[in-house]
């Protein structure tokens, strides 16, 4: 059965055009053929249809040190057809991203063990929502000016949060992912949901499942991973 699973990660400057390429299955990772649909909202008019272009910007001129991108990777039912994980996946970077630029890959890669489509997206946003103040490019990425926005960059949104606003920020975020993603399973006539919360706040005496990657299974024996497969599906069905 489908789990929620929904994580979030950051780039520092330099790595943002890369990534951008890899979730894109561009250059070096267009051999892999597992990508289903992108799709990019908000960028600013320098960037419109080009989403690279702005990535290219913001390895070049973010601060040093600072993020030049985040990206929610969340697990998405593949119970559900391509063209509503499309949806799905749109409309919850519509609902946590907002007015920040963002791309969106959907991957349906063959899970390594188990057989089955590994149905997930990478959210990829800059914290720097387009304010509608002229500025040129490379602009964008420095220092806001709150006296003269014209001579500075872009404000972040988390600029000022605490940790702990931060950190309920993500709370409130994952909330807003499970909840559409019941919505349309709900929608699809399925009768089962999913629960952002963890095991213990569930009250489930269950250890979250270790992610393995791929030279990990490679390096596994056919028992071995056959006695993963059965201890996995023995642990959902409690």
């Amino acid at each position: 059965m489908f789990e929620f699973h929904a994580e979030i990660k950051k780039g520092n400057k330099g790595s943002a055009a890369e990534h951008c390429r890899y979730d894109a299955r561009m250059g070096k990772w267009a051999a892999q053929d597992d990508l289903l649909a992108f799709a990019f909202g908000n960028m600013p008019e320098w960037s419109r249809d080009h989403p690279l272009t702005f990535w290219k910007y913001a390895d070049e001129w973010e601060r040093n040190g600072g993020a030049a991108y985040r990206e929610w990777i969340i697990a998405l039912p593949n119970q559900l057809s391509i063209e509503t994980n499309i949806a799905l996946m749109k409309e919850i970077a519509q609902a946590v991203v907002g007015p920040r630029p963002w791309q969106a890959a959907l991957h349906g890669p063959e899970a390594e063990l188990g057989g089955c489509i590994n149905l997930h997206c990478h959210l990829m946003y800059s914290d720097r929502p387009d304010d509608g103040t002229a500025r040129p490019a490379h602009r964008y990425f420095t220092r806001y000016n709150p006296a003269h926005p014209e001579r500075g960059g872009c404000r972040k949104l988390s600029g000022g949060k605490t940790p702990f606003e931060m950190s309920q920020d993500l709370v409130t975020s994952r909330m807003t992912i499970c909840t559409i993603i019941n919505r349309h399973l709900a929608e699809a006539g399925l009768s089962w949901q999913v629960d952002h919360r963890s095991f213990r706040a569930r009250g489930i005496d269950r250890k979250a499942e270790t992610h393995l990657g791929k030279a990990q299974i490679r390096h596994m024996s056919q028992a071995q991973r056959d006695e993963y497969v059965a201890n996995r599906q023995s642990a959902h069905s409690l």
